[in-house]
Order: structure tokens, then sequence, then C-alpha cells
């Protein structure tokens, strides 16, 4: 009777803490070696949407694509970050001038945090009145943080007229942001401030660049399936 007492309990523990993890407004997963995937979520047409970023570990400190959509989370994330891994972020790159992804920079910026975009980002950022970058880069560029190595690419406009992709080659890893979605994802979403006529072949142009990445990690749906570009692709040809 004790026993049955026991994993009852234990049973209802673990269903409560499960219930916590789907409702909590941020979220964090190991996607392999030092790269975790963080969530911060939204309200969008009447919705609430998840928003994914990603996250590198170094012995510096932690590398980060892309701020929390609710900037209320900028530092939780930060203080999970700590937590977790006794490290601070010692850099931040923005994929694309949306809030979802720039919402956090002038908290990042305000806690001393290096913070970066394209200069196409930043030209977008002061036409829309989004949160700015302290520092901007004007072409594809590679970083280094302790040896390893992380590449921005244009490949054209698509989602935004400013997305850009991160590739880290030595994981092998494809940052597709918003410019990829996830292979449950029907279309290719808004695209009032992106581009139709050239969405597929910035597509085409990351396939060819960055071949047989072992992960590709998306913005707003699943981030476990590397068929996400093959299947924007697809959804890309009906524009």
């Amino acid at each position: 009777m004790k026993h049955l007492l026991f994993f009852s309990l234990l049973f209802f523990v673990q269903l409560s803490l499960f219930a916590q993890n789907e409702s909590a407004p941020l979220k964090i997963n190991h996607l392999t070696g030092n790269f975790y995937v963080y969530t911060t979520y939204s309200e969008y047409e009447g919705q609430k949407v998840p928003a994914h970023g990603l996250y590198l570990v170094t012995d510096s400190g932690v590398v980060m694509i892309d701020t929390p959509w609710d900037s209320t989370q900028s530092q939780p994330l930060l203080d999970s970050i700590q937590l977790r891994h006794h490290k601070n972020v010692v850099l931040c790159i923005v994929t694309h001038w949306h809030a979802d992804k720039t919402n956090g920079l002038a908290y990042f910026r305000k806690k001393g945090i290096p913070t970066y975009a394209s200069k196409l980002t930043d030209e977008w950022c002061v036409k829309e009145k989004k949160n700015r970058a302290e520092f901007v880069f004007g072409k594809d560029t590679t970083f280094t943080v302790d040896g390893i190595q992380l590449e921005t690419y244009f490949p054209g406009a698509g989602h935004t007229k400013d997305n850009i992709v991160v590739w880290f080659p030595q994981s092998r890893i494809l940052y597709g942001g918003c410019l990829i979605k996830g292979v449950e994802a029907k279309d290719l979403g808004f695209l009032g401030d992106g581009d139709k006529s050239t969405y597929l072949s910035s597509l085409k142009n990351v396939r060819k660049k960055f071949r047989r990445p072992k992960f590709i990690v998306v913005s707003h749906q699943d981030w476990k399936s590397k068929k996400s570009l093959q299947h924007s692709i697809q959804m890309a040809k009906k524009l």
C-alpha cells in the first residue's frame, strides 16, 4: 500500500512538472554537444507562438543567436544560462529585424553584451524603429570564439529583405531562423516584409552553400527535422 501511494504521488509530481514545463514562458533544450535551443513566446493573431533561438557554450562564454521574443525573458534567459553553465553571454548575433529576433537587443546592450547585426538589418531596424545592435557587419562574416567558427550568410531576400542564416561548420549546424520553416508548416507564413520573387532562389542558395547539415534549427516550428529546408523549398516553388 505504501509503495502504491509512493508511486501515485511520484506520478502526480511528474505530471505537475510536465504541465509546468509545457506552459513555461522560457524553455531550454539540448541540441548536441555544447549547443542549446531556447524558446520564448509571444501572442500573434490571438495565439501563443514560440520563437526559437540558439546558443553555444564555449570556454570564454556563451554565444547567442537572436534574442528572446518576449523581452521580459531576457534576464530569465541570462539567469538560466548562468545557473546551468556558470557562463556569461559574450556575443549575440541577430538574424533579421523582426521583434522575435531583436526585442532583447536593448537589454543585452545595457548588460554589456556585445550585439551584432548585418548592415542591412540595422538599416531596417532604424526604418522600423526596432532595437538596434551595438555593432554592424557589412558583409558575410566569420566569427571565431575559442576556436569555434560561425559563419553569417545572406542568401537573398525571403522571409524579410535582410534575413541571414548562421552556419557552424565544425558541428554542421545550420541556424535558418525564420527563412526556413519546419516540416509541419503549411506555408511560408507572413511575407509582407519579404520577397516572394526571390524566396526560392534564396533557399536554394542556402542548400547549395551548406551541404549535408546535421541539424537545421528553425524559428517557429519543430526544429528536430533535417527535412525543413527541402520542405521550405517545395513551398517556395508554389509562390
